[in-house]
């Protein structure tokens, strides 16, 4: 069992983020995790760094702990053949610590180009095509691609790295974990699905299975719930939500009934680690293998004595259920 700690780019400033990710190194994780945004999922976060930027900042000021986007959309606000690069040259610097998280995107961080938000058919339609063309690029030389959405002319990534990054491709059905079994070489979600994850491996998918777990640390139960229903209330309202909306303003409005008991349906809340690792057995008798411990309390500092001190040698020793 691997266990990552999620950076939460849109609640912390980029020096912030920088500085608990070394932080998390020293508390003993093996990775983290940061999503690949344009914009916060609520103003009151009020942030929203540039990850690629972070992570160069994070392989520059860490020694061992691994680099996961999660997830980072090849292809709308960026081209395949730009996150070919970057992913590449991560994997250089950070001496083959990077996996590449990829996903098929949300409107609230694509649509900002102009371009528009396809629909979802196309959205996966567009995302197969973009993790070909980073495949394509990743065999060296120059290389054309004729896609229904995507092309690319003569296009070439110079340095590649002796081990090409892991791709993790998100999935939330079954049609994206056809895409991960058939181009991935891992499986990212932030369900427990354990049908997915049975349809990922049914279609030949293999590798490593990342899924991030909602907790929020606090020493009292109602100063965590708090912290969510003031920052990450967002989080309960779905995929199916969570990929449409477009700015966030849009979230703050779906999200004004969200109640406390709607929080603890979903999150591991205050001081407890029993509850953490509760939540933790959910994901791992639905066949992860990489939690991620996504904290949305208000004391990130609290929360990495918590882990080191009380979470981390019983979620490492979480087993499937028989």
């Amino acid at each position: 069992m691997r266990i990552g700690y999620k950076l939460a780019t849109e609640a912390f400033g980029p020096k912030e983020i920088i500085r608990q990710a070394v932080a998390a190194e020293e508390a003993g994780y093996d990775f983290v995790e940061m999503s690949d945004h344009y914009h916060p999922w609520l103003d009151v976060q009020g942030h929203s760094g540039f990850t690629w930027s972070l992570l160069a900042a994070i392989a520059a000021k860490t020694e061992r702990i691994g680099l996961v986007t999660g997830v980072t959309c090849p292809s709308v606000r960026y081209h395949p053949a730009i996150i070919a690069q970057a992913a590449a040259t991560m994997a250089i610097i950070s001496d083959g610590r990077f996996t590449l998280g990829v996903g098929a995107g949300e409107r609230l961080n694509e649509h900002v180009v102009g371009r528009g938000f396809p629909a979802v058919a196309e959205r996966h339609e567009r995302f197969r095509e973009a993790l070909e063309i980073i495949r394509l690029l990743w065999q060296g030389g120059y290389r054309t691609y004729e896609g229904k959405h995507l092309r690319l002319e003569d296009a070439r990534v110079f340095d590649l790295p002796q081990e090409l990054p892991v791709i993790a491709v998100a999935a939330s059905g079954p049609v994206s974990a056809r895409i991960a079994a058939d181009l991935g070489d891992g499986l990212f979600a932030t369900e427990p699905k354990g049908e997915m994850v049975a349809a990922w491996k049914r279609h030949g998918g293999s590798g490593p299975a990342y899924a991030e777990v909602p907790m929020a640390w606090a020493p009292d139960e109602q100063s965590a719930i708090d912290a969510v229903l003031e920052k990450s209330r967002w989080a309960v309202t779905g995929w199916k939500v969570m990929s449409e909306l477009p700015n966030p303003v849009n979230f703050d409005a779906a999200t004004q009934t969200v109640s406390a008991e709607d929080v603890t349906a979903q999150f591991a809340v205050g001081p407890d680690p029993a509850g953490y690792l509760a939540g933790a057995q959910q994901y791992v008798d639905a066949g992860f293998d990489h939690i991620v411990t996504q904290n949305a309390g208000p004391d990130p500092d609290g929360f990495l004595e918590f882990f080191a001190t009380e979470l981390a040698a019983p979620l490492r020793n979480l087993t499937p259920s028989a």
